[in-house]
């Protein structure tokens, strides 16, 4: 059984039916115990999503299930579930302790039991001894912290994420995302997460949702969209990628320029894309094998070189793990496809 399913549901805002859908039929399950990231751009009507989940929003037309219960009609407050803000929505006057047993005490939960449970909770996010803190004296991750165990105090069905790290430096956000998804394995909770960072979805999800323009592109675990990506799209969305026009016959093969390329998926012949990853690119000496290329330009990030080289396809951008020994400005080289990184999809 589902922790949450979507059957052809709809949203527009707005009673005439010439009004555009937000969101449009779409359909998915996210399976009890696990993470499912809904990722997309601004405007794609993952947020929307997100509030018909939590029921802050009221579809147009289909049906949502929590635990297998249909809640379409259903007020928040009846579904079993939490919402962790982007703005995390502490209330200042209150200190951390209050915080967290608000929506305790709001469900009749008596002051000595919901105190207990809030100090459990402060816990298991790691923030023992800060409870009589206030809002303002906390990091931005500590407030994320206070605000996780407000929504985990009321032991939801489903715990929901609105971009919950966009507050947050770099840093940290990695830090957070790393506690989040450790916190989902241990107690095994079912999570929706919006976001519309693409490396934070593929870091914490076991299942990944790409919408765009209110439908599902596509669905699946973080390796099927990152290497196997459906649409021209997904393949630019998710994560960085360059698409060069290719040619692809009967037997799914591919001519990108001198290389070879085999589709990974069912590609009708004819005119398509082909997405390459910065990584996917090997660089070898200049040779008659492989795609001639000269040096444009080169970046040191500690970790790795950036490169941008010249070809007959166009300027293509590499990264390479090889610090060590970098490539010398105008260096002439040949470049080639490794065997991931490297997909085939339809044009247009």
């Amino acid at each position: 059984m589902y922790g949450i399913e979507f059957r052809q549901v709809s949203k527009r805002y707005g009673s005439p039916a010439s009004t555009p859908l937000v969101v449009d039929h779409i359909s998915f399950g996210v399976p009890r115990g696990t993470l499912t990231t809904i990722l997309g751009p601004s405007g794609c009507g993952k947020t929307t999503t997100l509030r018909m989940i939590a029921g802050l929003e009221s579809p147009s037309s289909g049906q949502i299930l929590i635990d297998g219960q249909d809640v379409t009609t259903l007020g928040p407050a009846q579904r079993n579930v939490s919402l962790v803000f982007q703005s995390y929505a502490l209330f200042p006057h209150m200190n951390v302790l209050d915080n967290v047993c608000y929506g305790l005490r709001m469900s009749g939960q008596p002051p000595e039991a919901a105190r207990a449970k809030a100090h459990a909770m402060l816990d298991t996010v790691g923030l023992n001894g800060l409870d009589q803190r206030m809002p303002s004296e906390l990091s931005g991750g500590q407030q994320q912290r206070v605000a996780l165990a407000r929504a985990l105090a009321l032991e939801p069905a489903v715990l929901l994420f609105d971009e919950p790290l966009s507050n947050l430096d770099a840093r940290l956000r990695r830090s957070m995302r790393e506690e989040i998804r450790t916190l989902q394995q241990r107690l095994s909770l079912t999570v929706a997460y919006v976001t519309h960072d693409q490396s934070e979805a593929l870091a914490v999800s076991d299942h990944i949702i790409v919408m765009d323009r209110g439908v599902i592109a596509q669905q699946g675990t973080p390796h099927e969209l990152y290497e196997a990506p459906a649409s021209e799209f997904v393949a630019g969305f998710m994560g960085e990628a360059m698409l060069f026009d290719g040619e692809c016959d009967e037997q799914g093969a591919t001519r990108l320029g001198p290389l070879a390329v085999q589709a990974t998926r069912a590609v009708r012949a004819g005119k398509v894309k082909v997405a390459v990853r910065p990584e996917a690119w090997d660089i070898g000496p200049a040779t008659r094998e492989g795609l001639a290329a000269r040096l444009l330009k080169r970046t040191y990030l500690g970790s790795v070189m950036e490169y941008t080289f010249a070809t007959t396809l166009g300027e293509i951008f590499v990264v390479s793990p090889d610090v060590r020994t970098p490539l010398a400005p105008g260096a002439p080289v040949s470049l080639t496809l490794a065997g991931h990184g490297v997909s085939v999809v339809a044009a247009g």
